[in-house]
This record gives C-alpha cells, sequence and structure tokens, in this order.
C-alpha cells in the first residue's frame, strides 16, 4: 500500500493548484462508457485522479458470478490512460485481503439500509461494498488539508445511499459525487455483466429498462404506475426471471405508497437474465421527463 500513498502524495505535491482537489473513481474494472463519464467528470472537476480497478469478492453472494466477473486490466488501462488518470490502483486479492478468505475478520455493517432490495436478494452483499469503499478511501484518500471527491454512478442506486450513508455516519473526509446512468442506443443500462449476455440475452434485457421507461412516463403524466401490470409482463417473458420491480424514497430505499406519485421517487428493478443477474433505476418525477 505505501507505494500507491507516495503516488498520491507525489501527485498532489506536483499539482499546480493551491487548494488542490483529489477525485477518486472506484470500479471493478471491465470499464466501459458508464465509467468513462466519471472518469471525464472527475478529470474535469479535480487536479489529481485516482481509480481503482479490484473485483471485490467480499460483494459477490454467487463464488461462480465472482469467478466469472470480466477482467480486462490491460484494456482498463487504455481507458484510464486516455482520460488522464494520475494514479491507478489494481491490488491483488492478498494485497487487499491478507490471508483470504479467512480474512478480513472485521466488515462495515450497513445494517437495515443494507438489507433492502438488493441486499435482501444478497444477504451481506452492502456490506462487502461498504468494507471495500472504507479501504479504498483509508487508502487512496489525500492529506487531510486536501479535499476528496468520489465518484459513482446512479445506476446502482441502493449502493449509491449506503455509500452516502458510510460516509456521514463514519466521519469520512470525502465528498461523494454521481452521474445518472449511461444508456446504450436500446435505452440498456451499461454494465460489466453486459460483456456476458448473447444476443437473445440482450434482447430479453431491453424489456428492465422499458418498464422502467413506462413508470417515468406515467409519473410524469401523474397516472396511476400499475407495478403490478408491469411486474406480471416482466414475470411471462422468456429467458428473464424478474427479482424486484419497486418503487421507493430516495432516500430511505423505503416502498412507496403513492400511486400516481406526488413526490419524486426512485424505480428499481433487478432481474437474472441468462447466466447474469442485472439491475437498473430510473428517476420518476411527476410532471417531468424521465431522468437515468
Amino acid at each position: 500500500m505505501t507505494g500507491i500513498r507516495a503516488a498520491v502524495l507525489q501527485a498532489v505535491e506536483h499539482t499546480a493548484a493551491a487548494h488542490p482537489v483529489v477525485g477518486i473513481v472506484p470500479t471493478m474494472g471491465a470499464l466501459h462508457p458508464g465509467h468513462a463519464s466519471l472518469l471525464q467528470a472527475a478529470r474535469e472537476s479535480s487536479d489529481v485522479v485516482i481509480a481503482s480497478v479490484f473485483v471485490n469478492p467480499l460483494q459477490f453472494d454467487d463464488p461462480t458470478d465472482y469467478q466469472l466477473y470480466p477482467r480486462q486490466l490491460e484494456t482498463d488501462m487504455q481507458m484510464l490512460t486516455e482520460h488522464g488518470v494520475d494514479c491507478v490502483f489494481a491490488p491483488d486479492l492478498q494485497e487487499m485481503y491478507p490471508g483470504y478468505p479467512a480474512a478480513p475478520l472485521i466488515r462495515v455493517s450497513t445494517g437495515e439500509l443494507g438489507r433492502r432490495w438488493e441486499g435482501a436478494s444478497r444477504p451481506g452483499h452492502f456490506d462487502g461494498v461498504a468494507t471495500v469503499v472504507t479501504k479504498l478511501f483509508t487508502i487512496l484518500a489525500p492529506p487531510a488539508a486536501v479535499a476528496c471527491e468520489a465518484w459513482f454512478g446512479q445506476k446502482d442506486a441502493e449502493q449509491l445511499a449506503v455509500i452516502r450513508r458510510l460516509v456521514e455516519d463514519l466521519n469520512l473526509p470525502v465528498r461523494i459525487r454521481s452521474l445518472p446512468n449511461v444508456r446504450d442506443e436500446n435505452g440498456v443500462a451499461l454494465s460489466s455483466r453486459n460483456l456476458r449476455l448473447s444476443a437473445a440475452d440482450y434482447d430479453a434485457a431491453c424489456a428492465l429498462s422499458r418498464a422502467l421507461f413506462t413508470l417515468a412516463a406515467r409519473a410524469q403524466a401523474h397516472q396511476p404506475l400499475d407495478l403490478s401490470q408491469l411486474r406480471a409482463q416482466l414475470q411471462a417473458a422468456q429467458r428473464l426471471d424478474l427479482d424486484y420491480l419497486v418503487v421507493v424514497d430516495p432516500d430511505t430505499m423505503q416502498e412507496t405508497a403513492d400511486d400516481p406519485l406526488r413526490q419524486p421517487a426512485l424505480a428499481l428493478i433487478a432481474a437474472r437474465v441468462g447466466p447474469v443477474r442485472l439491475i437498473d433505476t430510473m428517476e420518476l418525477c411527476p410532471g417531468a421527463a424521465p431522468t437515468g
């Protein structure tokens, strides 16, 4: 860890800014244009940009999913270089968790917030996320006198809520920044796991974003959301196993009872499509065009 810390300190010392800002972009690699948007935003708002590439086993409930998660560090490094990243932290498993799988013994608990929706379907997932993010912030954060920001995508809406609460509750000196989903030409949210979809699986995945856009349009028009109808359609779809489709409060992640909506909310969806689990989210704003 001393090498990356020295590199960060050196990069901060060499910046010409009177009050430098360090931007951190944590990733699990297999980078795509969604990551590129985070890297670009960090580059534009920070004097020093640090990216991490680490597939974190603590947040996987399925060992097979962990083993098959795409790993392409050489290609990732090309994107990181193109976006002017100053320091890259790509540790191996034993560097992050010496003695794994026996370690780490001490992990971060995300409590009730980490047991909703994705956390309910994948027990321990958000504890694993919070643990690795805490470690990354501890390893990569600059000296206390230097401002630090960390960038995350809004597709993982629950993850973002957990990380915001993590920073608040543990008084971590990091400002959390986020960007909306990046979607392809068919509206599918970009994900590293999309690399494992066959053509038929991809066609099935399109139904997830279509459901979210339908909800956004209904919210905009102050119409009933009719979640049960959308759930029934998805449950009848081929190659798709729906886990949940819910509309929640953006802060608490608790399901809202409003229908039609009276306040902005978040739609969350998760399903197994072919060999992979996909999630997506979209802001629902009564009287406003859909975002995310």
